[in-house]
């Protein structure tokens, strides 16, 4: 093994107390959980605990991410924000495909969604536009906020021994979730 490779291998994993993950106790709906975990990493004081990575799809289908941070989440989806004509912005426009992943290291949660996005009106776009550190007093027509509908959610509890928890959601065509634990074959 390289130095790196043993340095790394070296480093700190999970802390010994976390919470865990019940698969027959979590809700049918996975928004319920997710904002159950978002609520209990601002309850600890997680520095920005509404920041995950997005990942949308360049020309070539190759992936593309970055760090944002979650503007809201309602009927319509997760809110994320930017410029239509930014990177992010062509990439959504010429295909809606996108997945979060939210980190909480403190805890060992992981939750990753992904689904379609659709732009949202104007209204809520100029509300968000407005509501930024950087205002100063005009609207950016520019300005767009997107919501990620969830075809799919999966929400990871970490372990110290690796032994890791995943319940995995889909979205039927009814519009109905359904759940289950998400095992990966030993190897």
């Amino acid at each position: 093994m390289n130095d790196l490779a043993a340095r790394l291998r070296a480093l700190p994993s999970f802390p010994e107390d976390m919470p865990g993950l019940a698969p027959d106790a979590v809700p049918e709906d996975p928004a319920e959980l997710f904002l159950a975990w978002l609520e209990d990493a601002i309850a600890a004081g997680v520095r920005q605990p509404h920041a995950m990575t997005f990942q949308t799809l360049a020309e070539d289908g190759s992936p593309v991410g970055r760090t944002l941070i979650l503007k809201d989440l309602d009927e319509r989806g997760l809110h994320v924000s930017t410029h239509r004509t930014s990177r992010k912005g062509e990439q959504l426009a010429a295909d809606p495909r996108a997945a979060m992943t939210f980190f909480w290291r403190e805890s060992g949660r992981q939750v990753q969604v992904g689904g379609t996005v659709a732009a949202l009106d104007e209204e809520t776009s100029q509300a968000d536009w407005s509501a930024r550190p950087s205002y100063e007093g005009s609207p950016n027509p520019d300005w767009q906020v997107y919501a990620l509908r969830p075809a799919w959610y999966e929400f990871t509890q970490s372990r110290l021994d690796r032994k890791h928890v995943r319940i995995g959601y889909r979205r039927g065509a009814d519009g109905r979730w359904s759940h289950d634990r998400v095992t990966t074959p030993a190897g």
